[in-house]
């Protein structure tokens, strides 16, 4: 089996030849404490399964469901959206035909050593844990071009057609969906024109993350992806149909006192929405980014293709100023994407309550007790 090392770190070795394994190697098998540190929901009540939102509806029917589903999910699925089933299967098809190329190929576009974001690699988390993902991917910012020319000299055409598109069917998609959740946090559109988080969206460099989860012998001793958020403002994912692969982390104190893995069935045409940590701040805690990771499956290979919206690199971030309380205070200072990125790459799903203000998150604490 070939390995890529990224960094020199063993830790990011990235495993390419999934079908000669009969068995998952030790490099890949995770602690059962990793693996179950919360139950599995498999088969949940209608009521507690996460929303699924058509957008051809009213948006006074609209707004307040997606309004509940940032505060009870951080999540949730959205039909009719306007983005063409041809389009979801045309990158899908794409994004297959990449991950198909034998490694070889798929090494001449990998991630630079030297810290690189965009290419082919190990999920850029892997640093964070001693045991590798069931999974391989293909990041994209702003055009792919350069990095499928790598892969198909000579007829890259398809892909970065493909590619180009979905993300400007995304960019549009993701302007109207934060205009929606900033509704439901009770702003106007000109509230929303004065504050700002879509300021300069049209000029924001795309950022595509192609996913790729093989087959795997020993599905119940390994990871696709581990558990974390996303820094964006949101995340927008297409998945394949064959196979359930995506897990919310969810948390129903009227039906379980404990969080539970919840799975996320991939539903023709539906587009998952993940709230992120940048969209947390904004609205000061009120809509919380999701916990999420990736399964494999026995049989089935998934794709996933996700979506990354945020905001200008210069542009500030932070809490929304008319739905601050103003007997409590904001609970995260302002705060740019690319710094708030840096504190990420440093410190994983601790990074949005390192930079929690001190009073907010006394509050917090004080909460915990009274609770």
């Amino acid at each position: 089996m070939h390995s890529l090392s990224v960094s020199g770190q063993p830790s990011l070795l990235c495993q390419l030849e999934w079908k000669s394994l009969n068995q998952v190697p030790d490099s890949h098998i995770w602690p059962p404490d990793l693996l179950h540190h919360h139950p599995t929901s498999n088969i949940i009540p209608p009521s507690s399964s996460m929303p699924i939102i058509d957008l051809t509806a009213a948006d006074s029917v609209v707004i307040p469901l997606i309004g509940r589903a940032c505060e009870t999910w951080g999540a949730f699925q959205i039909t009719g959206h306007g983005v063409p089933l041809r389009l979801l299967d045309l990158v899908e098809a794409q994004t297959c035909r990449l991950f198909s190329l034998p490694s070889a190929h798929k090494l001449r576009a990998q991630r630079s050593p030297s810290g690189g974001v965009t290419g082919y690699g190990p999920a850029l988390i892997s640093s964070f844990f001693s045991k590798l993902f069931w999974s391989e991917g293909f990041t994209i910012v702003g055009s792919a071009q350069e990095d499928a020319r790598k892969l198909w000299p000579n007829c890259f055409n398809d892909f970065c057609s493909a590619m180009e598109e979905y993300s400007k069917g995304m960019k549009d998609l993701s302007r109207r969906v934060i205009v929606l959740m900033l509704r439901s946090l009770g702003l106007s559109e000109e509230d929303i024109d004065e504050v700002g988080p879509l300021r300069g969206h049209d000029e924001v460099e795309p950022v595509l993350q192609l996913n790729y989860y093989p087959p795997c012998p020993e599905p119940d001793r390994t990871m696709g992806l581990a558990d974390h958020t996303d820094s964006s403002l949101i995340t927008i994912i297409h998945q394949s149909s064959c196979v359930t692969g995506l897990q919310l982390l969810h948390h129903d104190e009227s039906d379980n006192p404990r969080p539970q893995w919840v799975e996320v069935p991939p539903i023709s045409g539906a587009l998952v929405v993940n709230v992120g940590d940048l969209f947390h701040i904004i609205s000061n805690g009120r809509f919380h980014t999701v916990i999420h990771r990736a399964i494999v499956d026995r049989t089935w290979s998934r794709i996933s293709v996700a979506y990354f919206c945020g905001p200008l690199a210069h542009f500030k971030v932070g809490p929304i100023q008319k739905i601050v309380d103003p007997n409590q205070g904001p609970a995260y200072p302002g705060i740019t994407w690319p710094k708030y990125l840096s504190l990420k790459k440093k410190l994983h799903n601790e990074t949005l309550a390192s930079i929690r203000l001190p009073l907010a998150a006394k509050r917090q604490d004080d909460e915990k007790k009274v609770l």
